[in-house]
């Protein structure tokens, strides 16, 4: 009897436990079974393009009205006088890719050259902004717009230093993008790439961040020499054709100009470049005032100044610049500037070393006056140097 009855009070235990079990399993289900839901839920909602907090359409509408496709060609003229300028040097000297790697594939190197890239438009009355390298050799310029327009256009002015040039269309109210203020730009921002790559795929948009900023890795090509780089770097893929093209932010403001990609291929391969918005208004309002742009420095070479060479020459300054020769023909000569003086300042700015004086001059041109303080025999005076094409 009381085997039996320690077996009805094991099993009533048994059974409340289990019950008890039952619930808190029940119970611990129910709020685990809820979070899945709740996921599911928000994201679904996350990937509505309607509740993210950004999209790249309208961006994309804007940018691309204002991005034209631009067809150059040198007219058999014009080819015929390079020819003779440089009588057997074509294949010598010809540029077997342009800075988003070219195609030299079926160019003809004796006969007239041809390229295409892109532009923006960047005022209503028909200017267009793009490369150097895309319009600079050609005197056959033809632009189609996004809505398939074309139109013939005409050389304003570039700036080989840049890479930048300024080409035209006749007509008003075309669609325009303004330059924005590039100084803005984040690294890790979204960025939109519009141009017109391979030639046949017209007013792509392509999306990338921001990479890097200040990129100067002396890519363009320039036979004066003197370069101004000061790359905005992106992952927004371009290929040939994209040069001169757009680069934006979400808002389809005006950044940058796409100029080049690091390739080993001709392709792209990760990585484009595209010249500020700052830096391009600058020269783009330069070439529209006074056309062709030529950079050219003061004409002088020599030494960064330090205590030993100061000691040496028995200089009372222990930084500046000093001159060892001037070139002939140049601005420094015509003014007067003699070997054994130091440059201190360059237009009201310290000239500690020549650094200073590249950073200071880099959108000086020919016929620009800078005014150099120079240390002369103890004495300082100020040169007024007319900036002169060097012979």
């Amino acid at each position: 009897m009381k085997n039996v009855l320690s077996y009805i009070i094991a099993g009533i235990i048994g059974g409340c436990t289990f019950f008890g079990i039952q619930q808190f399993t029940t119970e611990n289900t129910q709020v685990q079974n809820s979070t899945p839901d709740a996921t599911y839920t928000s994201n679904h909602a996350i990937g509505n393009a309607s509740s993210a907090p950004f999209d790249f359409v309208t961006a994309s509408q804007k940018a691309t009205k204002a991005v034209v496709q631009i067809a150059a060609a040198e007219s058999e003229v014009v080819a015929n006088e390079r020819r003779q300028q440089n009588p057997g040097m074509d294949l010598f000297n010809f540029d077997f890719g342009d800075l988003f790697g070219g195609d030299m594939f079926g160019q003809n190197f004796f006969g007239p050259r041809k390229g295409n890239g892109s532009g923006v438009l960047i005022s209503a009355d028909g200017y267009i902004v793009t490369n150097n390298h895309v319009v600079g050799f050609a005197d056959e310029l033809k632009v189609t717009l996004e809505n398939g327009k074309e139109y013939n256009a005409k050389k304003i002015g570039t700036d080989p230093s840049s890479d930048l040039a300024v080409i035209k269309i006749e007509g008003s109210g075309f669609d325009h993008l303004s330059f924005a203020d590039s100084d803005n730009v984040k690294v890790g921002q979204w960025v939109l790439a519009i141009g017109n790559p391979f030639n046949y795929l017209a007013s792509t948009v392509t999306a990338g961040i921001v990479s890097a900023l200040g990129r100067d890795l002396d890519i363009i090509k320039n036979n004066q020499g003197k370069t101004i780089e000061d790359f905005i770097q992106t992952d927004a893929a371009v290929n040939p054709g994209n040069s001169g093209g757009a680069l934006v932010d979400v808002d389809g403001n005006l950044i940058g100009i796409n100029t080049a990609i690091a390739t080993p291929t001709g392709v792209f391969a990760g990585y484009s470049f595209a010249i500020p918005s700052n830096l391009a208004r600058t020269i783009t309002r330069d070439i529209i005032e006074n056309g062709d742009i030529e950079r050219a420095n003061l004409g002088i070479a020599g030494y960064d100044v330090d205590e030993e060479l100061a000691q040496q020459e028995g200089l009372k300054v222990t930084q500046g610049i000093y001159v060892a020769e001037v070139m002939p023909g140049s601005g420094a000569q015509f003014s007067g500037i003699l070997p054994g003086d130091v440059v201190v300042e360059l237009d009201g700015k310290s000239v500690k070393n020549f650094e200073d004086i590249r950073d200071q001059m880099r959108f000086s041109k020919v016929g620009d006056t800078v005014k150099l303080k120079i240390l002369r025999n103890g004495s300082y005076e100020t040169i007024a140097v007319k900036i002169r094409k060097t012979i």
